[in-house]
């Protein structure tokens, strides 16, 4: 996955519901069309992120596992 960030915030060290809390307000901050990249170690976002997204409207953009973190990308389609 290539995917180029605008903007990563970082929730590792954090669980349910945390992670999608921290998305949430950092997607609150940017503009539509922002690529926003979310760090967890929380394995229960790999649920989440995809389900907040489907129920919010914003656009996920895939995942990868990188020395156990996980890289979440998440495009703001959404005014």
């Amino acid at each position: 996955m290539d995917v180029k960030p605008d903007i990563t915030h970082d929730a590792t060290g954090t669980y349910c519901p945390i992670p999608i809390t921290e998305l949430a307000k950092v997607m609150k901050k940017v503009e539509v069309g922002t690529i926003v990249e979310l760090l967890a170690d929380d394995e229960g976002a790999i649920q989440d992120v995809p389900a907040w997204c489907q129920t919010t409207g914003n656009e996920f953009l895939g995942y990868k596992e990188e020395d156990g973190i996980l890289h979440f990308y998440v495009r703001k389609t959404q005014g």
